[in-house]
């Protein structure tokens, strides 16, 4: 039976959220738009034709809902800034109601006896700047550094935990070459353009926040799935390693100071050479406290040559009969343990922080009630993963739940439910579900 005692009395225990997905109040308030705004008016981009416009109307709510994260027993409330909530153009004006709405925030969960942990960047560029190229721009990086020396001068003297990035590979590899995220640009130039400014953005940030912010708490997260080769062949084990550069080490190892993993992949010595700042190491590294992991999924490749570059497919969960979630992600403790695992091979990493970790099913309100128990054993099964690695010397402080309530989901709209609560779109109304009751038990008992 698992018990919090098992982790420690000093592991952090949170849920995880973002301002595009729960904010709303879009286009008030002295906000500029974000690329997200944008994004979701263009035809088919985003399920049902949903928009983040209104979202959970958390702008107009939070007081209620960092109450939620209370009542549920967590101790840390993981939330980011809007830059363009901010910074209403990416840059140049400040907007006072912004920066005010944070405050407010903050103040909150402070006077709740809550952690925040702040992430800066959660993939909501500012519509202004991805006009200009948005993370393929050159530019890209001083508008970065702008912002985050705002919001380091701002509220460093309140928050002490700060995450520079989520999922650098999520947002470039999903908005600027398959396009199936914002901004919708496709092609391996503006990839590489993206991953080259984003690496460079993410250890500016730390350096930023190291000077700014007196006693800072500095990471960053990174996306991580656990690859799988389908058979022995030579050919699936090596489509599996180029996947494996890809996913889980084109981010991190440039900031370990390693370079890229150009070496496992002559693709990604192309652009190393083509790409002159890429030889820049000493810019794209910085010494984090910790890392974050976020873990859906693993993923089975085999090898295909009729996929260009990459010549690798994923073999779905579906068709290898293995339990997945609504999303068709494969359900396996055990490669969450393996990933972890490989992460915190890593000489250099020294604490490892679970950033998200969650999933989504068919959840249904019938008669006041979510009886979401898929998701009670996903957590379960996940948890004693953890502590597996924990238990065998890995340097783990903390687990964040993705996510506090169902919100928009990017371009699954409001489709994905991951939430702890239910939220009902149309009213607004929470119901603590099933599964957030069970976290209240395990984490007050």
């Amino acid at each position: 039976m698992l018990n919090t005692a098992d982790f420690g009395s000093d592991f952090l225990w949170g849920v995880a959220t973002a301002a595009t997905q729960i904010e709303g109040a879009a286009n008030t308030y002295g906000k500029g738009l974000s690329m997200w705004d944008t994004f979701a008016k263009r035809k088919g981009k985003i399920k049902k034709s949903h928009h983040p416009q209104i979202a959970c109307d958390f702008y107009h709510n939070y007081k209620n809902d960092i109450l939620l994260v209370k009542t549920l027993g967590f101790k840390v409330f993981r939330f980011s800034i809007a830059w363009s909530r901010v910074l209403p153009f990416g840059k140049g004006q400040v907007n006072k109601d912004g920066i005010a709405f944070y405050h407010k925030v903050i103040d909150e969960c402070l006077q709740h006896g809550l952690i925040p942990y702040v992430t800066l960047y959660h993939w909501d560029l500012p519509e202004a700047l991805a006009k200009n190229g948005g993370w393929t721009a050159y530019s890209i990086n001083a508008d970065f550094n702008e912002f985050v020396l705002l919001c380091a001068k701002t509220y460093g003297d309140k928050v002490k935990n700060w995450i520079v990035m989520n999922e650098p590979f999520g947002f470039t590899s999903l908005g600027y070459m398959l396009g199936i995220h914002a901004p919708g640009e496709t092609g391996l130039t503006n990839f590489f353009s993206a991953v080259q400014h984003a690496t460079i953005a993410q250890a500016d940030g730390g350096r930023i926040l190291r000077s700014e912010v007196k006693n800072a708490n500095i990471g960053t997260t990174f996306s991580c799935s656990e690859i799988i080769p389908y058979t022995h062949n030579e050919t699936d084990l090596l489509a599996a390693k180029r996947v494996d550069c890809l996913m889980n080490r084109l981010f991190i190892e440039p900031t370990l100071g390693m370079g890229f993993p150009t070496a496992d992949w002559d693709v990604l010595e192309k652009f190393a050479v083509s790409h002159s700042t890429w030889r820049h190491k000493e810019r794209m590294t910085f010494d984090f406290d910790f890392i974050g992991l976020q873990n859906y999924f693993p993923l089975v490749i085999k090898f295909n040559a009729f996929i260009p570059v990459i010549q690798a497919w994923e073999v779905k969960a579906k068709s290898r009969k293995k339990p997945h979630t609504k999303m068709g992600w494969e359900i396996n403790a055990d490669s969450f343990y393996n990933i972890i695992k490989q992460f915190a091979a890593y000489p250099n990493v020294k604490e490892i922080i679970i950033t998200e970790n969650g999933a989504a099913f068919n959840d249904k309100l019938v008669n006041g009630i979510v009886n979401d128990d898929e998701r009670i054993a996903y957590f379960i099964l996940y948890l004693t993963a953890m502590l597996k690695a924990k238990n065998e010397g890995v340097n783990i402080t903390g687990y964040m739940a993705w996510t506090l309530m169902d919100n928009f989901e990017w371009a699954e709209g409001y489709e994905a439910r991951f939430g702890l609560v239910y939220n009902d779109f149309e009213t607004q109304e929470r119901t603590i579900k099933k599964s957030g009751y069970w976290w209240q038990e395990f984490l007050t008992k």
